[in-house]
């Protein structure tokens, strides 16, 4: 398993999205939490099962949320970019490094 690093806006993407779901029901906000971790999880393990968008970042989407998130690959660790809705515009987030 590579390293897992973010970059500095991530944390406050995943808290933004964190408090949508516990205001609407404690136990979606953690399900959400354990399927975004586990996603990440399985990026690190396994990069290249994931597609490529077109920033030419892999990308890969939560199963049961509307979510998605790119990351870089590098030899040692995957660095996640962004973290967004699926219906947030495209560009958001691809000129991170």
């Amino acid at each position: 398993m590579r390293d897992i690093y973010y970059h500095p806006l991530v944390p406050a993407e995943v808290s933004k999205f964190l408090d949508y779901y516990d205001h609407r029901s404690n136990s979606l906000a953690d399900e959400f939490w354990d399927e975004l971790k586990e996603a990440i999880d399985y990026a690190a393990w396994f990069p290249e099962r994931h597609h490529f968008d077109a920033s030419g970042r892999r990308r890969s989407n939560l199963n049961r949320f509307p979510f998605h998130f790119l990351f870089r690959v590098y030899s040692d660790r995957i660095r996640v970019t962004v973290i967004r809705h699926n219906q947030q515009r495209p560009s958001y987030g691809v000129r991170r490094k």
